[in-house]
């Protein structure tokens, strides 16, 4: 991009701006070169911050046993729409499904504020082809642990999608309008969250709970933790752990992390065979998100899962302690 369309999409008008950023319009994604792409987006931060900065609204909304099942029911929830959907079947279409069962999974997944399917997949894509090298999006051996972390997904060059990493989604019209739109089912969760909680308050008070509590518990909260439980993958699972496999990247199988996100900390077994469905293969590497894809396969909403084949299985390490 030249330095004369990046001044003219800067100057454009500011409602003109404001709409292009709402709709993910391509043009306000825009960089001028290597140092803006590194650069923050403090326009585009800022709600993510405020989403954390909401939380201190437990200190006025007060707490109750439904409002804290509330936060992690729903953070369960929406983490296995983020393990099952976005990642293993968006970013390696791990498994089959139908375009309607698709696109509600894409829905879902939205519902966990963390961008649409395609940016999702594209960006995961990316990490795949380029784990652990310069080129990485957010590998801790070059930038940093807190830069893989969080702050990767906030600068300038990561807003566009990798759209030559998703041409096989992108020929789904109603995926690229849902990307557009990537918002609008995350918002519809926290109005959710708000009306569930008038509700309550009126058909079962004795729950103690209410509009106001259960948007901090149920969504802000829940949300926060969603989202840093999400973030260690890409961070403390290239630091901390054991290795099964001799992989040409620093993943990690890590069995807290795995707990925290249904099963995605057994990251190293992962990117042995990124194609499997599932992930935990030892006799003790609990999977959750593959339990329920399962589940999913026997009412006959997704088919064809897919798992490790057995001669990748027999390349694990022999000291990794729980043979699969």
């Amino acid at each position: 991009m030249t330095s004369h369309t990046a001044d003219a999409t800067l100057h454009a008008p500011l409602r003109l701006r404001a709409w292009r950023w709402l709709v993910n319009d391509p043009r306000a994604f825009r960089i001028d070169g290597p140092a803006d792409a590194r650069r923050i987006d403090w326009l585009r931060a800022a709600p993510f911050a405020a989403i954390h900065v909401a939380c201190l609204g437990v200190l006025v909304t007060g707490v109750s046993a439904t409002a804290v099942a509330a936060a992690f029911g729903f953070y369960g929830l929406r983490m296995f729409f983020i393990t099952g959907f976005y990642h293993r079947y968006f970013g390696h279409r791990a498994f089959r499904a139908g375009r309607v069962t698709q696109f509600l999974m894409a829905v879902l997944g939205c519902t966990a504020g963390q961008r649409g399917p395609l940016w999702w997949a594209g960006h995961h894509r990316e990490h795949h082809a380029t784990s652990d090298t310069p080129a990485d999006p957010h590998s801790p051996a070059h930038r940093g642990l807190w830069y893989s972390h969080t702050l990767w997904f906030l600068t300038r060059g990561s807003f566009a999608v990798p759209e030559g990493r998703v041409k096989d989604w992108q020929r789904f019209p109603e995926l690229r309008a849902l990307e557009r739109l990537d918002w609008v089912p995350f918002v519809l969760f926290g109005a959710g969250c708000y009306a569930l909680g008038v509700w309550l308050e009126r058909a079962a008070p004795g729950l103690g709970t209410d509009g106001p509590q259960m948007l901090v518990w149920g969504f802000f909260v829940s949300t926060v933790l969603l989202y840093h439980a999400t973030y260690s993958i890409n961070s403390l699972a290239h630091r901390f752990g054991t290795r099964r496999f001799d992989t040409a990247d620093d993943s990690r199988n890590n069995a807290l992390l795995a707990a925290i996100t249904l099963g995605e900390g057994w990251h190293n077994n992962h990117h042995r065979f990124p194609a499997a469905a599932r992930h935990g293969v030892g006799r003790r590497e609990v999977d959750a998100t593959w339990l329920g894809l399962r589940a999913l396969a026997a009412v006959g909403l997704i088919r064809d899962l897919r798992e490790m084949p057995r001669h990748v299985l027999a390349g694990a390490q022999s000291n990794e302690g729980d043979r699969p």
